[in-house]
């Protein structure tokens, strides 16, 4: 099963790419197919959500965990992210073959959540790192995300 982006102008359905016009015409004429369609998020927020993962990231300062015979203090951006997304209420809770409890991540696939949700997934984000990340009591939800919205411009 392929899928394509369509855009709609005057009432017709058209192809977004030259890539989605390679495989609409692929498609075999007068054949019945089945579309399920829904608006993608908007990319650039989710650009934006990443830049934000990013910032808070290089803002986290780990404590030191004794592990063995030695400390370690060692970052993790994937780790940090899953357990981002989890702190800020993104998760399911499934019961382990040990009976205990473990809260999982949820995707944030342009498939599993729309413009709304991911938005309200952002703002806990930057209202949990100012409470447990950021150091500097002055920042605010604004400056946090004019910090984010100025790194993307560089880029």
């Amino acid at each position: 099963m392929s899928e394509i982006l369509l855009i709609k102008r005057q009432g017709i359905l058209l192809p977004m790419t030259e890539a989605d016009t390679e495989t609409l015409n692929a498609m075999e004429s007068g054949a019945v197919y089945r579309m399920k369609w829904s608006k993608p998020r908007n990319g650039q927020f989710l650009r934006k959500y990443f830049v934000l993962l990013d910032v808070l990231f290089e803002l986290w300062t780990p404590d030191n965990v004794q592990h063995g015979n030695r400390l370690v203090s060692e970052k993790n951006i994937d780790l940090f992210r899953e357990q981002l997304t989890i702190a800020v209420g993104h998760h399911d809770i499934y019961i382990g073959i040990n009976g205990q409890a473990k809260a999982v991540a949820r995707s944030i696939s342009f498939a599993k959540m729309d413009e709304v949700e991911f938005a309200k997934l952002y703002s806990r984000t930057i209202d949990y790192a100012l409470k447990h990340i950021i150091t500097r009591k002055d920042q605010s939800y604004e400056t946090i995300d004019n910090w984010v919205s100025e790194i993307m411009s560089f880029t």
